[in-house]
């Protein structure tokens, strides 16, 4: 369960800030709304959760509702766009109770006095809908680039054998079809296309680990950036999708909407997910001199001195520096990307501490280092910090203070850069492909980071942020984004539609959708 103290200041700011200056310079008001070049007739979205309106965690019917293919498809019946059709989940709390992993949405709730994203139990099984097609929003929570072109990826039998969407499979109309397909069969008049960030954000999420349950117990191995050799076919679930893969897999859908005829639509790059408050609400540096108390002292006798001492003699004194009495202290990480001075360690500790605890001394630090403020904490991992290790002998059991944050809790320097190199790649290709085809491009990765900035995005005197909850633009996930954030997104691309094709759809109001409900 993640902890987050939300203080009475934050919620005044979040409800009643207001700034003269504005971000958005087309009133959504008087205008005269045309289609220009375009024909907004038959409008499909292709993309992933973004694109289905996934908030809070779960994929809901009021979050669906305020999707920002939704949104643009309001607009564009201004100017003769035609039905937009959403596979809405038949209830407002989402998830599954059929399935494991797919809880129903995060509520904020008062948790031992702190406000705090709490699931809800999934309110029905897995339904199908897909006597309900054809639908126009085709975002599939969950979905990388090349399961847009894969064949079977609806199929129900293809759930145990994780090669299917059990989101996809609700409205797919075949066991055999792709989304694509699907898309194509509906012979679009325009189009938008915005995947790529789940090709990536699985590995971020994940603190660059794949996971694997057996008996009962969980372990962790080191997700992998995919060479372009490897086919997305023995790619696990985290791993980073290789660049040529990506780019292809989007050519392939861009090719098979243009010949069916589907020429004119726009197209959004990745973000970057180290720009969200999934990664950036939990300081590297929690302990406070005050929350370590007394222990402040102790560990730095008993722990980090005789670490740092150790370390220094192997070159590594730098890994370990001994806690601070005046200012705030990064917490302990392991770092795979460090030699391993498992055994050094174990051979230095053992005239002091005996065979036995340097052997553990060894294995638990010889990766071990303090956090910089290059490396993310994960949002999940706010919860970990200061509980008990399990299995870690006392008293180097506490998580991020005597005992390192492992691999799963963070997204260290190292992981952080496959992150960004992946993402500048794909990136590359998909501004390559927007000018090659004619299409819109959406800066989404330009305007995250605009909105993850100290001066955020107003909107008619209410200003946004990516701070976590009182930004107003992300949900309770942390990675996906409230009605509002939605709204901000569907007016770039409707800014983008409108320079490309010449229309003059108005943008929407933001401040008129849903942000964080508070108990």
């Amino acid at each position: 369960m993640k902890k987050i103290i939300i203080s009475t200041f934050a919620i005044s700011a979040l409800l009643f800030t207001t700034s003269c200056e504005d971000d958005f310079d087309t009133d959504v008001n008087d205008v005269v709304v045309t289609s220009g070049e375009a024909n907004f007739s038959k409008y499909i979205a292709l993309g992933n959760s973004l694109t289905s309106g996934y908030r809070d965690g779960a994929l809901y019917s009021g979050g669906q509702n305020e999707s920002y293919p939704s949104m643009i498809a309001q607009q564009m019946k201004l100017a003769g766009g035609g039905e937009f059709k959403q596979p809405l989940m038949p209830n407002n709390i989402g998830g599954f109770n059929n399935l494991p992993g797919f809880a129903g949405k995060l509520t904020l709730q008062v948790v031992n006095g702190s406000l705090t994203p709490v699931p809800s139990t999934p309110a029905g099984a897995l339904d199908n809908v897909a006597s309900g097609r054809p639908y126009q929003n085709m975002g599939v929570p969950g979905a990388k680039s090349y399961h847009l072109v894969a064949p079977g990826y609806g199929s129900p039998a293809g759930l145990s054998l994780g090669t299917a969407n059990p989101y996809f499979v609700r409205f797919a109309s075949s066991a055999t079809t792709s989304v694509l397909a699907d898309a194509m069969s509906q012979t679009p008049t325009f189009f938008s296309l915005w995947i790529g960030s789940n090709d990536v954000l699985l590995y971020a999420t994940s603190g660059g680990t794949n996971s694997q349950t057996v008996g009962g117990v969980t372990t962790y191995t080191a997700a992998t950036v995919q060479p372009a050799t490897a086919s997305p076919t023995i790619y696990k679930s985290n791993d980073i999708s290789n660049p040529n893969v990506v780019a292809a897999s989007i050519k392939g859908v861009l090719d098979g909407l243009k010949s069916v005829g589907t020429t004119k639509g726009v197209i959004a790059n990745v973000p970057y997910v180290t720009s969200i408050p999934f990664f950036t609400t939990v300081p590297y540096n929690p302990l406070t001199p005050a929350a370590l108390g007394t222990n402040l002292t102790t560990l730095n006798t008993s722990l980090y001195g005789p670490l740092k001492q150790a370390l220094t003699a192997f070159g590594a004194g730098n890994r370990i520096n001994l806690l601070s009495t005046t200012s705030n202290n990064p917490v302990l990480i392991k770092d795979e990307s460090l030699t391993d001075l498992s055994a050094q360690l174990t051979a230095a500790l053992t005239p002091s501490l005996g065979l036995p605890t340097a052997t553990a001394f060894g294995q638990i630090f010889g990766q071990a280092r303090q956090a910089t403020s290059e490396d993310y904490i994960l949002l999940t991992s706010s919860s970990v910090i200061a509980s008990v290790a399990p299995g870690a002998p006392s008293p180097v059991n506490i998580y991020g203070i005597s005992y390192p944050l492992q691999n799963q809790h963070v997204l260290t320097k190292t992981e952080a850069g496959y992150v960004k190199t992946a993402i500048d790649a794909y990136n590359t290709s998909i501004r390559s492909m927007a000018d090659s085809y004619g299409l819109a491009f959406v800066d989404a990765n330009a305007k995250m980071l605009e909105l993850n900035g100290q001066s955020g995005i107003t909107f008619d005197g209410v200003k946004y942020t990516a701070k976590f909850v009182s930004g107003g633009a992300f949900s309770l996930d942390g990675v996906h984004l409230t009605g509002r954030g939605y709204a901000i997104v569907a007016n770039e691309f409707i800014k983008s539609i409108n320079a490309k094709y010449r229309s003059t759809l108005p943008q929407v109001d933001a401040n008129k959708y849903s942000g964080v409900t508070f108990p």
